[in-house]
């Protein structure tokens, strides 16, 4: 072993910094985590409890999925009282693949007992709180929380150079216990408006009945339509009975499992990478002298994926991350040109000094409405190991896959206090390009 150089060591850990995604790495011993896994069969929240088939199988070809993705997604600050778990399947046929719909992602929640009323208690005291004036004074800088991963993951830490800690834990986020949605004021408490004399007949204002028809709720207002969900112009899910899961010999069978057993900041070199020395450029021989050198580099530049470039370089820094994990973050993007990058690469006002920055717009909730966010993101690793087994060399081909979910965290209709429930969520697949060769880049 080298002899360990203290002075040179903090040097180098000054020349990296950290940012608030959490990796996960894939590992074949589950040591403390058995939950957050890539592969084997779905573990649900309560056995006796899942969710239909129906959302497990492929929109395709309807046979039913095999697991990717199980992410125990429990957030304390943020949601308390809620058990979260992510799940993302895939359809295994090769002729669905590169479509819509052969990759799904579910998340599961079960809200314990008289937790929506502490929140929104909780949430109107910290709204008084708020209404009285503070003095100035410069904000701190955040920092990630402690415990890095064990309450996403339950997994062991691998050591953080800035001592951050775990924007997962029960402890240390700003913001993570506010509920945007709740509100002080109810905005729809005031008295209604007395009968008009003219007409002797006495109105009263109450909620629409179950059986309201469509032009009544048309008819509302439009934050309280809103408020109640029901001019949500998302798809909404079928009112069908669940659908059981077959047996497991008639399942397809699952891809190996690999524990998510250990999780870390990403820590970033930022000194750019330098440009490779042997990259040049062929010049036609054809093309008179004086020309072609300075307008084929510009070609070339034009036509590189910077987007690609910039996915490929941010995980080359850390080749072994299988997920991406930040609530409310970034995913980080393979390509800007395909319809998920369209969607999620949208250019809002900068600050005043030219520049600007990327938003996201994800579907919304079909489940209550209201907007998603993004939560967790796989990695091409991940597929190294999950097919670390597969003799065909024809396996997945995705890029990556954007998870985005309900910011509410909402329950599925119809699913009482302490039960579990299931609610689809937004799966963005990005798949790898294809060369003009038919083969991958």
């Amino acid at each position: 072993m080298a002899p360990y150089d203290s002075d040179s060591s903090a040097g180098e850990e000054d020349d990296f910094t950290e940012t608030n995604v959490l990796l996960g790495y894939a590992s074949k011993d589950p040591g403390d985590e058995t939950i957050s896994r890539l592969g084997g069969r779905p573990e649900w929240l309560d056995e006796n409890t899942p969710p239909s088939a129906a959302l497990a199988r492929c929109k395709i070809c309807k046979d039913l999925m095999v697991l990717l993705l199980q992410l125990d997604g429990e957030l304390p600050e943020r949601f308390p009282g809620h058990e979260r778990r992510l799940y993302v399947f895939s359809c295994r046929r090769k002729s669905c693949r590169r479509r819509e719909g052969s990759i799904r992602s579910l998340r599961s929640v079960r809200i314990a007992p008289g937790s929506a009323a502490i929140n929104t208690t909780a949430k109107n005291t910290k709204d008084k709180k708020e209404e009285k004036p503070k003095p100035k004074e410069e904000a701190p800088k955040s920092q990630p929380p402690s415990n890095l991963g064990e309450s996403l993951f339950g997994a062991k830490t691998m050591g953080s150079p800035s001592g951050s800690a775990n924007p997962f834990s029960t402890t240390g986020s700003s913001s993570g216990s506010s509920n945007p949605f709740a509100s002080s004021s109810n905005p729809f408490s005031s008295p209604s408006a007395p009968p008009k004399e003219t007409k002797p007949e006495p109105k009263t204002e109450s909620a629409p009945p179950s059986n309201t028809t469509e032009d009544d709720i048309n008819a509302l207002p439009k934050t309280f339509a809103e408020t109640l969900s029901l001019n949500n112009t998302q798809s909404q899910p079928p009112s069908t009975p669940p659908e059981p899961w077959p047996a497991a010999a008639q399942q397809p069978s699952p891809y190996p499992i690999s524990y998510l057993s250990e999780a870390d900041y990403e820590t970033l070199d930022p000194t750019p990478a330098p440009v490779p020395q042997n990259t040049r450029m062929d010049v036609d021989a054809d093309t008179p002298s004086g020309k072609g050198g300075k307008e084929d580099r510009e070609v070339f530049e034009s036509t590189m994926d910077t987007t690609f470039q910039k996915f490929a370089d941010r995980l080359s820094q850390n080749p072994e991350q299988a997920i991406r994990y930040e609530f409310g973050g970034q995913p980080l993007l393979y390509s800007k040109t395909d319809a998920v990058g369209k969607l999620l690469h949208v250019a809002v006002p900068g600050n005043g000094n030219g520049v600007t920055t990327t938003g996201t717009s994800m579907p919304r909730c079909a489940n209550c409405g209201a907007a998603r966010t993004f939560e967790v993101q796989m990695t091409p690793h991940a597929i190294a190991e999950l097919e670390a087994e597969e003799l065909s060399l024809e396996g997945m081909d995705w890029g990556t896959i954007i998870v985005g979910v309900c910011e509410r965290d909402c329950q599925a209709r119809g699913v009482a206090e302490g039960r579990v429930g299931y609610v689809e969520e937004w799966a963005g697949v990005q798949w790898e390009e294809l060369t003009g060769a038919g083969g991958r880049r």
